[in-house]
């Protein structure tokens, strides 16, 4: 029988499952078990290695490959059995470790060597390197794609429009004219700042024991080099060693990596916002869809839903990441477990994430200019070109430039002939009387296209 979303509690595994499935296998308590019996395993396997602990003899390549298929092939029979552990520890680590010493009951070499599985840790050193892999493979192989991808849609969209000009608005009035590839274009710098420090955010992890000295190590060990061990062991897993902390990993580096995210996000909320504004100002038109209805009453509506359903979602994400900046860096003394729930949340913000940004891709995919639209709104607004005529006025020692054509603008209609008939009266040079007669709204745009063309 299909699994079925209809009861679940949430949207995130439930109405919008479809656009978070790729985060299920590395966010969900699947997905952190296994990571947490990679940890375990590659630790056995390191400390194996250790020449000074000599009650383990150097696993053979054959042991060792033996060894991480646990890993490899671990299945959700493997993981429902961690669970039925886990129902008789009440401890979900221990369980992960007891499943180990299941498996090498099986193998008659690694069965002498079980005791060393979790050997001188605390559950702590097992969980923070599961959540950093978790994190570290979240973002690199499912968000960092996503936000890459909506980013280049992006870019293109801009440069598709680079000379579409349109009428902006400062305060929500007329305001200098814009293009709408140059509104887009903003956009794309703003969130490649970002996606560059979300790249560069680097995810920690330690494994130094019960508050962080190797206490239990230096005393079943004390010739072992254990501050170099760990940290070769840490970075060995693609992560950056961190060499102090209390009992757990501070999370300074979550709190980094979610504040990028929340910014990332403020920005799509900014997107969102403006082009509901666009459409809802004719800007934009939306293609529709056979079967779609956009309102039920209303039949001739195509309503922004994508735009608003991305903007409802990005702020449930950053309302719940900003919860997990904000708690995860702050622990009681050398250790509470206030982080340890709210962790578990991490792939329901990172949910609304996808959601959000499958919808802003969604909307973006229906949207089609209304160039006449915009057109005819610059054509209604030749008070746009005051800007640069009192400009000009300036530059030419005209007097009062800037009131003068306060007086002649402003709450005034104005329109290309009283426009033109203002500027030949002006004592300015003739060559500089032309340029100001052949600009239109429409073409007053500066360097919009040129800027652009550099994104």
């Amino acid at each position: 029988m299909a699994h079925s979303t209809i009861k679940s509690i949430t949207p995130v595994d439930g109405r919008y499952q479809s656009k978070t499935k790729n985060l299920q296998e590395l966010f969900s308590e699947f997905g952190l078990i296994k990571n947490r019996l990679f940890v375990e395993l590659s630790w056995l396997i390191t400390l194996s290695d250790e020449d000074k602990i000599i009650e383990i003899a150097k696993l053979s390549e054959d042991d060792i490959n033996w060894l991480l298929k646990i890993h490899d092939d671990f299945d959700e029979e493997d993981a429902n059995r961690v669970k039925e552990i886990e129902r008789v520890t009440n401890h979900d680590v221990k369980a992960v470790e007891y499943f180990i010493k299941e498996k090498l009951s099986d193998h008659a070499i690694l069965t002498k060597v079980s005791e060393f599985t979790h050997f001188a840790c605390t559950s702590e050193d097992i969980n923070n390197l599961s959540y950093a892999i978790m994190l570290s493979e979240g973002r690199d192989m499912v968000v960092l794609p996503e936000l890459y991808q909506l980013t280049d849609e992006l870019s293109n969209f801009a440069h598709q429009y680079k000379s579409t000009a349109m009428m902006a608005r400062t305060h929500g009035q007329p305001a200098t004219p814009t293009t709408m590839g140059k509104e887009i274009a903003n956009v794309v710098y703003r969130l490649q700042r970002q996606l560059l420090q979300l790249e560069n955010v680097d995810i920690l992890g330690k494994i130094n024991g019960a508050v962080g000295n190797y206490n239990a190590h230096a005393i079943a060990y004390p010739n072992v080099d254990w501050m170099n061990l760990a940290q070769d062991f840490v970075e060995e897993l693609n992560l950056e060693f961190n060499p102090y902390t209390t009992q757990i990993e501070p999370h300074d580096y979550m709190a980094e990596l979610f504040h990028n995210l929340i910014r990332i996000n403020v920005i799509f909320i900014d997107l969102c916002r403006d082009i509901w504004g666009y459409i809802s100002l004719g800007f934009f038109k939306q293609k529709v869809i056979a079967g779609e209805v956009g309102s039920s009453t209303m039949p001739h509506k195509v309503n922004p839903i994508d735009f608003e359903n991305a903007e409802g979602n990005l702020g449930l994400a950053n309302a719940m990441l900003q919860h997990l900046a904000e708690k995860l860096p702050i622990s009681r003394f050398q250790r509470d477990l206030t982080d340890s729930t709210v962790l578990r949340s991490m792939g329901t913000a990172l949910g609304h994430c996808m959601i959000a940004w499958s919808s802003l891709t969604k909307g973006l995919g229906k949207l089609e200019i209304n160039e006449q639209i915009m057109r005819d709104e610059l054509d209604k607004n030749w008070t746009l070109l005051a800007e640069p005529i009192q400009t000009v006025m300036r530059r030419y020692g005209v007097e009062n430039a800037y009131e003068k054509l306060k007086d002649l603008t402003r709450g005034a209609t104005m329109d290309k002939a009283t426009i033109h008939a203002f500027i030949n009266t002006l004592n300015i040079p003739n060559e500089a009387k032309s340029k100001l007669l052949d600009l239109t709204p429409a073409n007053y745009i500066g360097y919009a296209v040129e800027q652009t063309e550099l994104i």
